[in-house]
């Protein structure tokens, strides 16, 4: 029995599976996956055990970053379906048990959205205009921005509109931020958050969701230069953009509208803040749950774990909810590639892994055999810990980042914002169309990744509603994917989905739902994670530990029962490298 049918408290200990729905499946052959194709994998999705599905935006977009530029939040995408299709969706997951969150994008909108097409024809001082971040430029005529703010999709943060004013976007052009200090812009999420609500939504992830609260008055723009866009690790909540307390006054008049419901809906931020911070947003008062990105940046250093794991109990133990767990997300490069590349500390975040992108792969050997291992590893460390986990699409089935995607094929605005410098390729490696059937595959021989291949291992069907051929996946799949398909998978008691399953299952049979956020640390070692976790009281064990071996000498194991192992244990006793174990302990 999955968590969320035991308490209305489901998301403090759930399992959640994240959706970026363009890529998940498609089920009218556009190349682009939709919501009917979500509903249609509802049983895939339960058989896994997960607890609830998390929608990346699926609002009608431009795209100009992922269906993150949002022009109408309170619809659907047509070509990903209607409204009717969203509430088949949410009845079809209800009754497999599954609860449904959807993303809120709530720092900026489309710029074809009705708002700042009202905006830009009120022209200066207007009240549609207040509704965004208007400034006057620099230099004579205001014919330069008003400061040096470069976005963090590269180019300037400021765009110029006809009648000379500039308006802020700390993501791409078509993206212009909202101005929160207007108290319109509070009643319209708030009405878009019932909206969904009343639609049989759950929860709410909420994006961007320390960028809300900005100052830019008070000060001359040229002054705010000594902050940038990219710094959002504000220790003291003085930076004019990021994590300032005045945010906080918009989650807790969320949380009167969450509390509205019965059970109150939830929400979990995406809140890029020093770690001492993350509990504000997690309060029962606020938002309910954060993520903890330390867990999805770490290298694959016990170091790194044990303070990440640390931090995030600590940060949950503050706020009075639980932790949040994180490996891979669609912003990032997908795990098993980062842990099978060569593993350096960086200042920079995956600055490894984005430099191999970048390079369509070449710079590094990727080990996929070790990455590979290593993954199963971390998902066994990670499932034990208390709190909720949350899994990206793809995740399960051991997907490797796909670097060599061609230039001409790419979607993501990041790599082309950057003055004629790519600095970074972007983040469609992970957002890459899942593979569903190994037998609807390319032919190798007239495969073509820049234009097209004729199959796409499952993803849409074989022919659209016309019968015509189903167009290419929105992004190119590899040829190797075939190996990582759903059918193969599935007959393999080995694979990564077969581990996937088994966890997931032992986790929601075996552990307690810990409202505590605690663990009992085990001494075994600098290059050990070794934990343990109350059993549930219907089990046969009074403990379960968790214990993963970075180190290259491999370990003995405490006495009890061998619940899991990441890898084929040759003697018992002993646990090598890169490896995890479940131990029941009496």
């Amino acid at each position: 029995m999955t968590l969320n049918n035991l308490n209305d408290d489901w998301w403090k200990q759930a399992v959640v599976y994240q959706i970026y729905p363009r890529s998940f499946k498609d089920a009218n052959g556009d190349g682009l996956g939709d919501i009917p194709g979500i509903t249609s994998k509802m049983q895939y999705l339960r058989e896994l055990g997960i607890d609830a599905i998390w929608l990346s935006p699926f609002y009608p977009s431009d795209l100009a970053d992922g269906g993150y530029d949002i022009i109408d939040y309170r619809n659907v995408d047509p070509r990903l379906g209607d409204m009717a299709d969203f509430d088949a969706m949410v009845s079809q997951a209800h009754q497999e048990g599954i609860k449904v969150i959807v993303d809120i994008v709530p720092n900026h909108t489309a710029d074809r959205h009705a708002w700042f097409l009202e905006a830009l024809a009120s022209g200066r001082g207007s009240a549609a205009r207040d509704r965004y971040i208007f400034k006057e430029g620099s230099g004579p005529n205001g014919e330069f921005p008003p400061n040096d703010w470069q976005s963090l999709f590269g180019g300037p943060a400021w765009e110029r509109v006809e009648d000379g004013q500039w308006y802020l976007h700390i993501f791409a052009k078509e993206q212009p931020d909202l101005n929160w200090n207007n108290p319109e812009v509070h009643e319209e999420f708030k009405k878009t958050l019932r909206f969904w609500s009343d639609h049989g939504t759950d929860g709410f992830r909420v994006d961007v969701a320390h960028g809300l609260a900005k100052k830019l008055d008070g000060a001359s723009m040229k002054d705010l230069s000594r902050w940038t866009v990219h710094d959002s690790l504000s220790h003291d909540g003085t930076h004019p953009l990021w994590d300032r307390a005045q945010v906080h006054d918009i989650y807790r008049e969320w949380r009167q509208v969450f509390n509205e419901y019965d059970p109150p809906r939830f929400a979990v931020g995406e809140a890029w803040v020093v770690p001492e911070h993350q509990y504000l947003y997690a309060s029962p008062d606020e938002l309910g749950q954060v993520f903890n990105f330390e867990f999805a940046i770490a290298n694959w250093f016990s170091g790194d774990f044990r303070t990440a794991i640390r931090d995030g109990l600590q940060a949950a133990k503050s706020s009075g909810s639980t932790a949040t767990w994180v490996m891979s997300n669609h912003d990032v490069p997908r795990h098993p590639s980062r842990y099978g590349l060569p593993q350096a500390p960086s200042k920079a975040t995956h600055q490894l892994p984005k430099d191999w992108v970048l390079r369509d792969g070449s710079s590094y050997e990727e080990n996929r055999e070790l990455g590979s291992k290593r993954a199963r590893a971390a998902i066994l460390m990670e499932a034990a810990l208390p709190g909720s986990v949350y899994i990206y699409q793809g995740e399960e089935l051991g997907l490797f980042e796909v670097p060599d995607i061609p230039w001409d094929r790419l979607e993501d605005p990041t790599p082309f914002r950057t003055r004629g410098r790519y600095t970074e390729k972007g983040r469609d490696g992970c957002r890459v169309p899942l593979p569903w059937d190994s037998l609807d595959t390319p032919d190798p021989a007239s495969w073509n990744p820049r234009f097209g291949s004729g199959a796409s291992f499952g993803f849409s069907p074989a022919h659209d509603a016309d019968g015509a051929r189903s167009a290419d996946p929105h992004l190119p799949q590899p040829l190797w994917y075939r190996d990582f398909s759903v059918d193969v998978e599935q007959r393999d008691e080995t694979s990564m989905l077969s581990l996937y399953k088994a966890c997931l299952s032992r986790r929601a049979e075996l552990l307690t739902p810990a409202q505590d956020s605690s663990v009992t640390w085990l001494d075994e070692g600098d290059d050990v994670i070794a934990y343990t976790r109350d059993a549930a009281e219907s089990s046969a064990y009074t403990t379960i530990a968790s214990i993963t071996n970075f180190g290259a000498t491999a370990i003995t194991l405490p006495e009890g029962d061998l619940i899991l192992s990441s890898a084929q244990l040759d003697d018992r006793s002993q646990l090598p490298q890169d490896t995890s174990v479940w131990i029941g302990m009496r």
